[in-house]
């Protein structure tokens, strides 16, 4: 390995820790962000919120975080490689103008949709109360997918702070509207007006415009011109328009899945005065309760905390480094850090999923239980959670191993496993929901089909770049298991004499013990990921190949 080269390497790891901490930060005042949602109830107008909140999210997922940014990365970084920092500044420029007239006149072309929609079809008060939130959180899709690609820019640049505690922004402002709006000490779900509703979706747009500003003022301090072009349109345009063709069609396609999950959830919640449906010429009873949409987000936030604090940004953090590799056509490097991102990733997904499926009830408790989310909530949602932490590690290595595939600029591969992959995601959805599972349909059809995809991705790109060093991988992953084994042990040992102490006193003792006697296997049994996760122990420099 050349002094560059692991120089590089060990730069984009350690960016990852660097991450790994802003994002920690960023999770935990999501996580006030969610207490301070959930905490008006597990109702349908909050349930309606939640809905329109995550309609620009997909669209941020599509075009910010998906398509484009995976086909922008690649290319930026071939252009700085091989032509210079000024053609690729110019290429961001075009980037930036193109994407921002393009989702203008898709918001608007959405709100003439809306308009039409609540003009011929508005429905009960629910339905309306949705169209309307859906409408003012609209142009958070266009901040949110601009920031998206100014981050990605900044990553490729070598600078990760501000993209990894944007989100901090947002959450600060959705809390303070919130908790401003709708006062903690005030909770009767009955008191709260569509009014108010409207304004916290007024502040998530809110939001959406000083995260944009803050990542415009980044990138003009680091050379980049945030005066967005439209003509003329650069060379390496056309081919990020080539890589994205393919993932726009099929991403939009996962989103749209994505969003029938909820429909799903939406149409077949029981709702007052309407607890059976009409399916095929039969009155069937709603098998889903009425909030499930709030206690499936709740399961989801959950479940999403591990992932942020390494595996998300670990994935970040590598992309431009796994960028550079393909660009060079330096496949022994890009193998060799490939298998380590999987291996953390991996081992991180197994440790954090067998705790949390133990913890699942008293996490969520205290999490969760505040003001009209009722212990009945926290039942169901715990429950959820379950189901979705099965599948933790599979969720923890897919962005790893998506990206590798980007970083050899073929956005089509992925994007083929995962929509050949949607129709069982919603036959299991729309099948389970009928059976004793229930709302846990959600999470169960999410754990079968990312471990699907994810071993997938792995035979693929086996096959495409050689060996990657699969006896390392087992290894890796047999230490996880044993050391989650004992980590287990120890938590039922725990947890058994504690919960007289109620759920704080379960989570307050069995979290931090867990993590130690995790860290603890993993010394005994030498695992070499463990300088990698735990900074206090020796960094090992040279990875296992």
């Amino acid at each position: 390995m050349s002094g560059q080269a692991h120089e590089e390497r060990e730069r984009s790891f350690g960016a990852a820790k660097l991450i790994a901490t802003l994002t920690v930060v960023s999770r935990v005042f999501g996580m006030v962000r969610d207490i301070a949602i959930t905490s008006l109830g597990a109702n349908r107008a909050v349930s309606a919120f939640v809905f329109a909140f995550k309609v620009p999210n997909l669209f941020r997922r599509l075009f910010g975080e998906g398509a484009l940014s995976a086909a922008f990365v690649p290319v930026f970084s071939e252009s700085s490689e091989q032509e210079g920092f000024e053609r690729a500044r110019r290429l961001f420029a075009n980037a930036m103008g193109l994407l921002a007239a393009g989702l203008s006149g898709l918001t608007v072309l959405i709100w003439i949709g809306l308009l039409g929609w609540h003009a011929l079809w508005p429905g009960e008060w629910d339905r309306q109360l949705l169209i309307e939130l859906l409408a003012i959180m609209m142009p958070f899709m266009i901040t949110i997918c601009l920031l998206a690609l100014g981050s990605a820019a900044l990553n490729c640049r070598g600078h990760f702070a501000f993209p990894a505690a944007a989100p901090i922004l947002l959450n600060l402002v959705i809390i303070a509207a919130a908790w401003t709006i709708v006062p903690p000490w005030r909770r009767d779900p009955h008191s709260i007006t569509p009014g108010e509703l409207y304004r916290l979706g007024g502040a998530v747009t809110l939001a959406g415009v000083i995260q944009l500003v803050g990542v415009l003022w980044m990138l003009k301090r680091y050379g980049f011109s945030i005066r967005p072009r439209l003509r003329p349109i650069e060379p390496g345009i056309g081919q990020i328009l080539r890589l994205m063709g393919p993932m726009i069609v099929g991403l939009g396609f996962l989103q749209v899945s994505e969003l029938l999950n909820d429909a799903i959830a939406w149409i077949f919640a029981q709702r007052e005065g309407a607890t059976t449906v009409s399916l095929f010429g039969h009155e069937l009873a709603r098998p889903l309760g009425s909030g499930v949409l709030v206690h499936v987000y709740a399961a989801q936030r959950l479940y999403q905390f591990p992932m942020g604090v390494l595996a998300i940004s670990l994935a970040v953090a590598v992309f431009p480094l796994l960028s550079r590799y393909a660009a060079r056509g330096d496949n022994e490097n890009l193998r060799s850090a490939l298998n380590r991102a999987v291996r953390l990733s991996g081992m991180e997904g197994i440790a954090a999923g067998v705790g949390m499926f133990l913890l699942a009830e008293p996490i969520t408790r205290v999490i969760y239980r505040h003001g009209k989310f009722t212990a009945a909530d926290v039942a169901v949602s715990a429950s959820i959670l379950r189901m979705y932490v099965v599948g933790m590690w599979a969720y923890c290595t897919l962005g790893v191993l998506q990206r590798a595939f980007y970083s050899l600029k073929d956005t089509v591969t992925p994007l083929k496993i995962s929509c050949s992959l949607v129709v069982a995601n919603l036959a299991l959805v729309a099948g389970l929901i009928w059976t004793p599972l229930h709302e846990r349909a959600f999470g169960a059809a999410m754990t079968v089909t990312a471990t699907a995809n994810s071993l997938l991705l792995l035979v693929l790109l086996r096959r495409r770049l050689g060996r990657l060093g699969a006896r390392a991988m087992l290894l890796s992953i047999a230490r996880a298991a044993g050391c989650a084994a004992v980590m287990g042990g120890v938590i039922l040992l725990l947890r058994w004499p504690l919960e007289r102490f109620g759920a704080l006193a379960v989570v307050g003792a069995c979290v931090p013990a867990g993590a130690a006697t995790f860290v603890a296997a993993a010394w005994v049994l030498r695992a070499p990921e463990l300088g990698e996760l735990v900074s206090s122990l020796r960094k090992r420099g040279k990875m296992v190949s």
